[in-house]
């Protein structure tokens, strides 16, 4: 009884063998390298506009703290005068009044120059 023969020697077989554990580590490293420098650029992409979100958030934050304070102090004020002078609490509301809404202009023309000045410059 006579075993079938595959037409090639032990010794091409396993330069065969090397050949395609070679071929199929370089597929993998590449595969890895592709999907490591995907993370890392949407990571950095994330993190970038987690950044953003954050400073945005937190002038508006230190906005609100400071037009909140204002009229804090504004009403202690006014509630001072309410005793102190009467007449004059009509007028010390309006220019106060006036005051806030500049204020809040003001913020709001900040946050949009911001907002300009961080979309334009490179991350």
């Amino acid at each position: 009884m006579t075993l079938a023969q595959s037409g090639t020697t032990p010794g091409q077989d396993i330069k065969n063998a090397g050949t395609d554990t070679k071929d199929a580590t370089k597929k993998t490293a590449h595969s890895v390298k592709r999907h490591t420098k995907h993370a890392y650029h949407k990571t950095k992409s994330d993190t970038e506009k987690v950044g953003d979100k954050t400073k945005e958030d937190t002038t508006k934050v230190a906005d609100k703290t400071k037009e909140v304070s204002v009229k804090a102090y504004d009403k202690s004020k006014e509630g001072v005068e309410h005793v102190v002078a009467p007449s004059k609490v009509k007028h010390t509301e309006v220019k106060d009044k006036a005051r806030e809404t500049k204020m809040a202009a003001k913020d709001d023309t900040m946050q949009a120059k911001q907002k300009v000045k961080d979309s334009t410059s490179p991350q």
